[in-house]
């Protein structure tokens, strides 16, 4: 059984949504699917089978939730410290094609979000960051072809 690494925030949020599905979202659907089964005849009858679809895709997700929180292994990014890049880092890159500075931070895969400048530990880009230091350059292989960065800076919070 392979752990998960996440931050303490990243756990945080997953504990949130299983709280939410398992208290608000699974009660909710019950009632849906009884308010269904009282309109009569199943087999024609929509609200019955959406409601049941949105039980499933629920019972999936707490199903998801419970297995990833089990295999947490939660790292408090607060203690770390030093050049070297690893999980938690805040790294500020510049293309060395476009000379666009971007900001990464590391962290693990249930809690990454591009939009917001975090990247998981498994992809591409931090995988080759993994390892390097400030000053450092290193080429990505990406959909749209090979990418080298310059490291500028890499941070702790």
């Amino acid at each position: 059984m392979d752990m998960i690494p996440m931050t303490a925030a990243g756990y945080a949020t997953l504990e949130s949504e299983l709280k939410q599905r398992q208290q608000i979202e699974r009660p909710r659907i019950i009632q849906q699917i009884t308010e269904a089964r009282s309109h009569g005849d199943l087999s024609e009858n929509a609200e019955y089978h959406a409601a049941k679809e949105a039980q499933s895709h629920n019972e999936g997700r707490i199903a998801e939730l419970e297995d990833k929180l089990a295999r947490a292994e939660v790292i408090d990014v607060s203690k770390l410290s030093g050049d070297t890049i690893k999980f938690g880092a805040k790294v500020t890159l510049v293309d060395e094609d476009t000379e666009e500075k971007r900001v990464w931070t590391l962290v693990g895969e249930p809690e990454a979000d591009a939009k917001i400048g975090k990247i998981s530990i498994t992809s591409p880009l931090a995988r080759a960051l993994v390892g390097k230091t400030k000053g450092s350059s290193v080429e990505v292989l990406t959909p749209g072809g090979a990418k080298a960065y310059e490291i500028l800076k890499v941070e702790w919070r």
